[in-house]
């Protein structure tokens, strides 16, 4: 867990091979940590992966790194559930019943682009066009005995949030 995929060309700035659930849950807690500030509006992270590749168990483990001690599950009815560890606005979105692109709208995103916010947002495709562009795209694979993480910046501040993580240091 937490190692440097050394076996195969990484196709991402940032790849770790994820062997558990807890490993998943571990490395979210990593991005939790290193999480960047000041930015002026949410920071927004697309989830994306088959179904079981790990998305939910990605967002409990960055929640309870914030401190989150609920049930975390995935909101594929509501679409939407919001949680406030420490000041922090954590929106967990789930974007896999939208029916169309269009119906993004109807979840206000607008009233929740604030600082000091983050959006994670599973099944981002379902939205295409009508989200706004992710600051880190976290692509989920499962395979037969692990998982892989593989994350890549969308903007700046989703380079900074990368930087932190290789320099834990820096966070």
């Amino acid at each position: 867990m937490g190692q440097r995929v050394s076996d195969r060309e990484p196709t991402a700035p940032w790849v770790r091979r994820a062997g558990s659930e807890a490993d998943t849950q571990a490395l979210a807690a990593e991005f939790a940590v290193a999480l960047p500030t000041g930015l002026p509006r949410a920071l927004r992270v697309y989830l994306t992966g088959d179904l079981g590749a790990g998305k939910t168990t990605f967002v409990r483990g960055f929640l309870r790194q914030l401190g989150v001690v609920g049930p975390v599950r995935s909101p594929t009815y509501s679409l939407l559930e919001q949680y406030e560890p420490h000041g922090i606005r954590v929106l967990h979105v789930d974007l896999y019943r939208l029916a169309v692109p269009e119906d993004v709208a109807a979840l206000g995103f607008g009233d929740f682009d604030l600082p000091g916010s983050v959006w994670l947002i599973e099944w981002p495709e379902r939205g295409a066009g009508a989200l706004p562009p992710p600051d880190l795209t976290l692509r989920l694979t499962a395979g037969p005995l692990e998982h892989w993480l593989e994350a890549s910046p969308g903007s700046p501040a989703g380079e900074r949030w990368l930087q932190r993580l290789s320099q834990p240091d820096a966070a």
